[in-house]
Order: C-alpha cells, then sequence, then structure tokens
C-alpha cells in the first residue's frame, strides 16, 4: 500500500527537477548568447583601430609601412608594398583589397589621389574606411571617412602618409609626422622613431598590443629573389613597441647581410663588402655572420683582415671550424698556417 505513493510523489519529483534543469539551461544559454553577442560587438572584429605611416625613401627607393593598434596581428591586415610601386596602408573596417588593388593601380599609372577615388568608387562602405598611400615617385594621399570613430585624421606630404583612428588626440599623427620628417637614418629607423613619437603622444586610446614593420625593395629578400627587405610583426605582446625594436635590429642585421651574399652570390664581392661590414657592426658577437664577412673579405682580396674575422667566428661558435676546413669559398687559405692553426 506505501510504495505506490512514494513511487508516484518520486516520479514527480523527478519530472520537476529534470523540468527545472532544463529552464535553468535554457536561460543560462540564452545569457551566454547574450554575452558572447556584447563581447563580440565590444571587440574591434572589423574596425581596425590603428596608426600607421606608409613612406619612401628617394635616395635608397625603399618603400615601407608601419603600423601600430590595439588589435591582434594588426600586421596581418593593414601594410601592403611592393617595390618600385609604392605602399598602402588600409584600416578602420579596413577594406584589406585595399591594398592589393591599390598597388595594382599605382603600377598601372594612377597617382595616389585618383587611386583614392578609384578605390572609394566602388566601395560599399567608403565613409568607415581610412587609408593611406604613397608611390614610388614620392607622392602621396591620405583619406579618412566620416565614420571612423574618433579621434580619426591623417596628414601627408612628398614621400609619406600618417593616419589614425580612435586615437588619444590629433597630437598622434602630427607627432608622427614631424618626427618622421626630422629623423635620420635607414627608412626602417625613421619609421619606428615615427611610431614611438605616437606612442608617447597617447596612440590608440584603446592601449596597445600588436605592431608592424613592412620595408620593401628590389631583389632585397633573401637570396634576391624577392622584395622584401624588412618583414616583422609583433602579433600580441603586452610592449608591442620594445618587442618590434628588438626584431628590427635583427631585421636590419638580416637585410644588409642579405644584400652582401647576393652580390657575393653574383660575384661583386667589392660590392657586397660593405653591405657585410654593416651587418656585423649591428651583430658583432654574431659567428655566423662573422663568418661570412671573413668570406666576403677573403674574396675581396683582404686576406688578413678575413682571417681575423674568421678567428672571431670560430672563437664564438667552434662547430664552425669543420666547416671553414671544408669550405670552397675559403680554398685559398687551407694550407695557410695560420688559418691551420684557428682551425684546429
Amino acid at each position: 500500500m506505501t510504495i505506490e505513493p512514494i513511487f508516484k510523489i518520486s516520479k514527480i519529483f523527478l519530472i520537476s527537477t529534470v523540468l527545472i534543469i532544463l529552464i535553468g539551461i535554457a536561460f543560462s544559454g540564452r545569457a551566454f548568447s547574450q554575452r558572447l553577442s556584447q563581447k563580440s560587438s565590444d571587440s574591434p572584429v572589423e574596425n581596425i583601430a590603428t596608426f600607421s605611416i606608409v613612406a619612401h625613401d628617394s635616395a635608397t627607393g625603399e618603400l615601407g609601412v608601419a603600423v601600430a593598434s590595439r588589435f591582434f596581428a594588426v600586421g596581418a591586415v593593414v601594410p601592403w608594398a611592393r617595390a618600385d610601386i609604392g605602399a598602402v596602408a588600409t584600416q578602420s573596417f579596413a577594406n584589406t583589397s585595399f591594398g592589393w588593388r591599390g598597388l595594382d593601380l599605382l603600377e598601372n599609372g594612377s597617382t595616389p589621389d585618383e587611386v583614392v577615388q578609384l578605390l572609394l568608387k566602388t566601395d560599399t562602405d567608403p565613409e568607415k574606411r581610412q587609408f593611406g598611400i604613397v608611390a614610388a615617385n614620392g607622392q602621396s594621399a591620405t583619406y579618412t571617412g566620416a565614420q571612423c570613430l574618433s579621434w580619426a585624421g591623417g596628414r601627408h606630404g612628398p614621400n609619406y602618409a600618417v593616419q589614425g583612428n580612435i586615437l588619444a588626440g590629433e597630437a598622434v599623427v602630427t607627432a608622427m609626422e614631424s618626427t618622421f620628417l626630422s629623423t635620420k637614418g635607414t627608412l626602417a629607423d625613421r619609421l619606428y622613431a615615427a611610431l614611438l613619437a605616437s606612442e608617447k603622444n597617447g596612440g590608440d586610446s584603446r592601449g596597445k598590443q600588436s605592431a608592424a614593420m613592412l620595408v620593401v625593395k628590389a631583389n632585397a629578400g633573401y637570396g634576391g629573389y624577392t622584395d622584401r627587405a624588412i618583414d616583422i610583426r609583433v602579433d600580441d605582446h603586452p610592449e608591442p613597441f620594445i618587442e618590434l625594436g628588438r626584431l628590427l635590429n635583427i631585421a636590419q642585421m638580416n637585410y644588409a647581410w642579405n644584400e652582401a651574399w647576393t652580390l657575393f652570390t653574383q660575384k661583386k664581392s667589392a660590392e657586397a663588402l660593405p653591405h657585410m661590414e654593416r651587418a656585423v657592426s649591428l651583430a658583432p658577437e654574431n659567428p655566423e655572420a662573422l663568418y661570412d664577412l671573413a668570406v666576403i673579405r677573403l674574396a675581396a682580396g683582404n686576406k688578413a683582415t678575413a682571417l681575423e674575422a674568421l678567428g672571431k667566428a670560430l672563437k664564438l661558435n667552434p662547430k664552425l671550424k669543420s666547416q671553414a676546413r671544408s669550405d670552397s669559398d675559403l680554398e685559398s687559405l687551407h694550407q695557410d698556417q695560420d688559418f691551420l692553426k684557428i682551425t684546429q
């Protein structure tokens, strides 16, 4: 008699519990969905809020872009450049096709001002775009749509254009401009100095996360096969400017090294030597760079200084001794007593 009522009560309790759990899951799922939606709307998924500079060095022919942002991997979106053609930075709800299309238009003879108009003419949301362009002849242009989030704007002149959105204020772009124009050194040095100046003046008003630099010159990449002289990115870092500076020191050394070795393989040792000397001046404790300096010095007819560089390289990395003993680039030294001494 007592078993059936107890069973019924237990069954009702079980059904009620399941219903409560299901209702809870439904409301929890809805709340999570709302939070996810809110997070997505607050995060810069589309709005590439950033500051950038595109520039040309009339002395070397280099073209480049430097950019920083409170946005993950800004270097994967904003910078575009092509040797002897131009450079483009596309940001703020970025239309990434502005990069390659802008370069194509420049290559086909359009001026930067004409490129701006042609790109906007076919765009679905032109008032949200921001981009800067510089051509290989030094002409430049910058554009900021009316719906870019403030502070937003840009400045440009011969051989450069600077622009940014969601900035601390106009001082960010004016500091970039003045610093770029007054800084001495390589194009990369000047681009980096401009980024540092922008950061000192407030930069992206939301904070910092990523930065990148791209510098191109004909045949300046590895082996002379590409135009990528410098291509460095800091995708996610608490101090992206410091990290970019560290990478830039290595990249400038590598750039000089690439140029030297390309010329050396073309049997132009005298032309290669200054580039290799610069590479070693930037990384005086790099044994492999010292080793290649020895090779190029020897090919250029400087036996004594070649042995000096080789000796430093082998002290820093004794594992290079076996390579040196069989290296055909050092063949003329293989019977030299000083060479035998440092390689034993």
